[in-house]
């Protein structure tokens, strides 16, 4: 049995989770059929939509961890109801997205089990043994680990597998569990969180097309037709640590070693050198398609596509050609 913990955004699965349910379905295909059961922690807003959302993408059950515990989030709490889950099910494999939430929660799970963690994964290689490759370094490389022990626990990496809904499927079965949990657990959670609502469709390591700027925008005012380049292609913007460091942009904004790891299908990153730094977060990038007056920039070399031109002039080009063709975002 695979048991895969679900993160919810505004009522519903995150996309994240999705794609997780889509490698666990996979995972199960090769073992012949094997079960794979959610894991829910928490508050749910609409359950019956959750269980049609949640059974359309593979998952038979739905265990549902309710109670004073997890009102607010904490890794180790999520842990103690993911271990209890597991044991009850027999479960074989336990499986997260590669999100900062499901690799902590999954880290604890391993650190009580005593069994290895991959993170990342973005493959898996039979089941005896069961080997998985996942992203190391940033994204910047890639390494296959065995797994041997069981449960076998990994998390996969965001955007290595396609959402995909199976057609007909049934609502998943709903399991109410009030896991114990002990004090210990609840050292480290969350109090308070800010009041200003989240546009999670606009979140730059979910977003399928990012476009980015660095040095080369110029200043603050050198990013208008980038942004308004990522919303016709319904994307996000992102940007080099020199930007957010002169404060061009915000720090939330920022793609590398110290800010967001990225893998959108597709990434324009517009005046931006590509250092180890930078390449660090958008070396998953599906593809790649560079604007530098440089041709020899780091970024432009290893880029798929690349081309030789001031942003300043190539980007409303680019804008100006969508919108000559029908796209309006």
């Amino acid at each position: 049995m695979i048991l895969v913990l679900v993160e919810t955004e505004n009522g519903a699965a995150s996309e994240i989770s999705l794609e997780t349910l889509a490698f666990a379905r996979s995972l199960a295909a090769e073992g012949g059929g094997i079960a794979i059961r959610a894991v829910v922690v928490g508050a749910v807003e609409d359950r019956d939509a959750l269980a049609a959302e949640l059974g359309a993408h593979g998952a038979a059950e739905i265990h549902h961890a309710v109670g004073e515990a997890f009102t607010s989030y904490a890794g180790a709490a999520w842990a103690a109801a993911l271990q209890a889950i597991r044991e009850s099910t027999g479960s074989v494999v336990v499986t997260a997205a590669g999100s900062p939430r499901g690799n902590e929660v999954l880290a604890h799970l391993a650190a009580r089990l005593d069994v290895p963690m991959a993170a990342n994964a973005t493959a898996f290689h039979g089941l005896a043994p069961f080997v998985v490759t996942r992203q190391v370094v940033g994204g910047a490389a890639l390494e296959e680990m065995k797994l041997d022990q069981r449960p076998a626990v990994f998390s996969v990496a965001g955007h290595s597998w396609a959402v995909s809904p199976v057609e007909g499927a049934s609502p998943a079965a709903w399991v109410e569990v009030t896991p114990e949990v002990a004090e210990s657990d609840l050292v480290a959670r969350v109090v308070a969180t800010g009041t200003k609502e989240v546009d999670h469709s606009d979140s730059l390591k979910s977003a399928r097309v990012v476009v980015g700027a660095g040095r080369g925008a110029g200043g603050p005012e050198g990013f208008g037709a980038v942004a308004e380049l990522a919303e016709l292609l319904g994307g996000a913007v992102g940007v080099s640590r020199v930007v957010t460091s002169l404060g061009w942009r915000p720090h939330h904004e920022q793609v590398g070693q110290t800010g967001s790891r990225i893998s959108p299908d597709l990434y324009v990153p517009c005046g931006i050198s590509g250092a180890i730094q930078h390449w660090a977060g958008c070396a998953s990038s599906k593809t790649i398609l560079a604007i530098n007056t440089d041709p020899e920039a780091p970024m432009m070399t290893k880029a798929n596509y690349a081309v030789v031109g001031d942003m300043h002039e190539v980007v409303p080009a680019i804008i100006e050609e969508l919108k000559s063709r029908g796209v309006t975002g």
